[in-house]
């Protein structure tokens, strides 16, 4: 049971999301040959100021 989490930055619309969890679960099944039941995936959400690189919050670039 692969399960996928997929963290980015909050603003992507349902669609997008649709599309993209649709796209990760082909891949997953072509490449392990898992059933596309059996693969779960987590989007998480994130502000922009709940992440940071190098010491900069990602809402200050």
């Amino acid at each position: 049971m692969p399960i996928v989490h997929i963290h980015m930055f909050e603003g992507r619309s349902v669609d997008q999301k649709r599309r993209l969890v649709e796209s990760v679960t082909d891949a997953i099944v072509s490449s392990v040959d898992a059933k596309p039941d059996s693969v779960h995936i987590v989007i998480h959400d994130m502000a922009r100021h709940d992440y940071g690189e190098g010491g900069v919050l990602a809402s200050e670039d």
